[in-house]
């Protein structure tokens, strides 16, 4: 039995972690031998250290060019995986990811499921959890037929162990014959000034609440205090008040920070879907009976107005 984890970037960061820890513990679980196929593009050096973790790794070689990597990476998964035959496949949440996995299991013959918040290992199969209903509701699934592709929430899960010795590294050579579909025609490449926001361990994240551009500026002033990066609702972004990267939710961005500091957000549960990992919630709002407070650890009643500065005194008091 044989357990597959995808990894389609080049670090080895914590997203890449919980995508191996994820793949680790469900090999385990099934008795199964662990593999991690990277792209050719992973640094040697960091091929090395992934291979600390399984029992193999395979490196991809994507053709260069101006066309899509992420084609040239599915052809190559699929004409590996056709041999190999795993039980399952791991992917992570990334853009590519997302693209990649559903066309994989396709082409496998498989069956693919997205967004899993967990997942188990059990006699004969996996169980995959995930929010249903933009996020009113959670459901199990068991998936029973192989091969399984499923994509994790990773950095929300758990990073691996290290094992005694490493795994082996083998080179895959391209193989081009087939041709690419699909090719790149424009880039948009975002710059990123400071943490990357799915990677934040503290985001301060405003609301329609906050009732325009300004109040964002004093947000910041509390979120350079406590270190933090800086979020939205949806509808703060679509009100042009913020950037569209700022924006958290089903169709955002997904955070799993160690706090999430919501301020006049009201926790629609499109919303919720985005900070579902979030290790602890904390929230200002009027309204007593806004859905964030039924999610939230701390919270406090009152116009942010009143607390916002208050609150920014004795942080910058505590933490000096």
């Amino acid at each position: 039995m044989k357990v597959g984890v995808v990894l389609l970037g080049s670090e080895l960061d914590r997203s890449a972690l919980g995508v191996v820890g994820a793949g680790q513990r469900l090999a385990a679980g099934l008795d199964a031998v662990l593999s991690v196929y990277v792209r050719s593009e992973m640094p040697v050096e960091v091929q090395a250290e992934v291979a600390k973790y399984s029992d193999s790794v395979f490196v991809l070689s994507v053709p260069q060019g101006g066309r899509r990597g992420g084609e040239s990476i599915l052809g190559g998964l699929a004409r590996q995986l056709t041999d190999d035959r795993p039980n399952g496949l791991v992917f992570g949440d990334d853009v590519d990811s997302q693209e990649i996995a559903p066309r994989l299991a396709w082409r496998l013959g498989g069956v693919a499921v997205g967004d899993g918040q967990q997942v188990n290992a059990v006699e004969g199969g996996i169980r995959l959890t995930r929010a249903a209903y933009g996020g009113k509701a959670m459901v199990t699934l068991e998936l029973v037929g192989h091969p399984w592709v499923v994509s994790v929430r990773a950095r929300s899960m758990d990073p691996p162990t290290l094992r005694p010795s490493a795994g082996s590294v083998t080179h895959i050579p391209s193989d081009d014959s087939r041709g690419i579909a699909m090719e790149l025609i424009e880039e948009h490449v975002e710059a990123v000034v400071g943490t990357r926001l799915e990677d934040a361990a503290v985001v301060v994240s405003g609301g329609r609440g906050l009732g325009g551009a300004e109040p964002f500026e004093r947000l910041k002033g509390l979120a350079e205090t406590m270190n933090a990066e800086m979020a939205a609702s949806r509808a703060a972004c679509d009100q042009g008040w913020v950037p569209h990267s700022w924006q958290v939710g089903q169709t955002g961005k997904k955070v799993a920070p160690e706090l999430y500091l919501a301020i006049a957000l009201s926790g629609s549960s499109q919303h919720l879907m985005g900070i579902a990992d979030a290790r602890a919630i904390a929230a200002i709002n009027t309204d007593p009976d806004a859905p964030i407070f039924k999610h939230c650890r701390f919270g406090i009643v009152e116009d942010y107005d009143k607390v916002l500065d208050l609150l920014n005194e004795k942080l910058i008091k505590k933490l000096s």
